[in-house]
């Protein structure tokens, strides 16, 4: 006998919702969407901001580095009526997370350099003017956990038929990192003027067998498998797991409600290298959808100084890329100084890192030119990109890193988000 899911909501909550998911789609599948003019405001999926003292959320206050983030009404839970039933979801939605991450790269080198060439045209002399009036475009070969996580949004409408009101229950939650003090989190929403908003998932409010829970799918940061809180603990709940496991370093997640009433979820990660553990703590607000995922995070993560292209397996395994760190050089960009990126290729079934110097790509450097002009090539390759293009992408890095103003503009505007977002 087929198990049903119990439905029960409001009918001008269907509408709304309903509504919103063409929406969404629009804004994945076109491929340069521009984000709506601040000034007369509305958030990119469709929803309409909650006003909060400030005003109509989602404003950019004069002095403030980044525009206010919003949130939208509740989403109502999915009722599940059993457990059995729930892991055939949950099945399901990891499966269409896994093709994602495989289809997919996480890109947010090409949106720098976009970004670069954007502010090269404008003609403008202050980053910061420019970062106020650029509009972030989500492209499917720019994706990073904004673009990964819509895209999975629309991915996931096709389970609709076998999980009926699944669609209009999925939302997006925004996410902070790297938290000191979890006290602060202890309010009823979280501070707008004071929320970084760096990091966004997808989230489902369920209830299984009478028992609430969250669904959480992050692909944003490679999680290959679905993430299930449980309020009481218990069965689906996920508890740790681990990330990855390589031989110079082991993460492990894990996921817990802040207390048994609240609207946040805490994500702790435990870091272990060569035997020393390290601990963070990210929180999370389930509580209602994110409204702003590219007027605030896609635009925030412009300006972070660390970048990554990469390509994963559908177990979210490193398969090719680079990453590398934007930072100030005392010294002149020269053939002896200057940042390095590292990158990563597979030999055999093995993964490599390596670094290599920027300057290789300004200057003509004689040494190990060809092997790595040959490691560069088999990135290439391996990230499924055509031949060239990866070596032409570090042409562009180099020139940009290179550009001492562009450079120290972009590494204060992000001093700038987070002293402002740590106050």
């Amino acid at each position: 006998m087929r198990h049903m899911f119990v439905i029960n909501v409001a009918s001008h909550s269907i509408l709304q919702t309903q509504s919103s998911v063409p929406e969404r789609e629009k804004l994945v599948k076109n491929t340069d969407p521009p984000v709506e003019p601040i000034s007369g405001y509305r958030d990119e999926c469709g929803y309409v901001p909650t006003v909060g003292r400030w005003g109509r959320r989602g404003e950019w206050p004069p002095g403030r580095p980044l525009p206010l983030p919003a949130w939208g009404d509740p989403r109502p839970a999915l009722l599940v009526d059993s457990v059995e039933r729930y892991e055939e979801l949950a099945s399901h939605v990891e499966l269409t997370v896994q093709q994602l991450l495989q289809a997919h790269h996480y890109n947010s080198v090409g949106n720098l350099i976009r970004f670069y060439r954007g502010f090269q045209a404008s003609g403008l002399k202050s980053l910061t003017q420019f970062f106020r009036e650029y509009s972030p475009p989500i492209t499917v070969e720019h994706y990073t956990c904004v673009g990964l996580a819509l895209e999975l949004l629309r991915r996931l409408s096709n389970l609709e038929t076998s999980f009926p009101g699944l669609t209009a229950r999925l939302y997006l939650v925004s996410c902070e990192e790297a938290i000191d003090d979890l006290d602060c989190y202890h309010h009823e929403e979280p501070d707008a003027m004071n929320s970084e908003k760096e990091h966004v998932m997808v989230a489902l409010r369920v209830e299984v067998a009478g028992r609430p829970g969250i669904l959480l799918s992050d692909p944003g940061y490679h999680i290959a498998r679905v993430v299930t809180i449980m309020a009481d603990n218990l069965y689906p709940h996920t508890g740790w797991f681990t990330q990855s496991d390589e031989p110079q370093c082991r993460k492990e997640y894990h996921y817990s409600a802040l207390s048994p009433d609240s609207d946040y979820i805490v994500w702790r990660d435990r870091e272990t290298r060569q035997g020393r553990e390290k601990n963070t703590l990210g929180v999370i607000y389930v509580a209602r959808p994110y409204l702003t995922p590219i007027n605030v995070t896609e635009r925030r993560n412009l300006v972070y100084n660390l970048c990554s292209l990469l390509a994963r397996d559908a177990k979210g395994h490193l398969i090719a890329g680079i990453y590398f760190k934007v930072d100030n050089w005392e010294q002149e960009f020269s053939e002896t100084n200057g940042p390095f990126f590292t990158m990563i290729y597979r030999s055999g079934e093995e993964s490599k890192k390596i670094k290599v110097p920027f300057s290789r790509f300004l200057f003509q450097l004689p040494v190990d030119a060809d092997i790595t002009a040959k490691l560069v090539a088999l990135c290439c390759q391996q990230l499924g990109w055509p031949e060239g293009k990866l070596e032409s992408t570090l042409n562009g890095l180099a020139t940009l890193l290179a550009d001492r103003n562009f450079r120290e503009q972009l590494l204060d505007l992000n001093h700038e988000i987070e002293t402002a977002c740590d106050d």
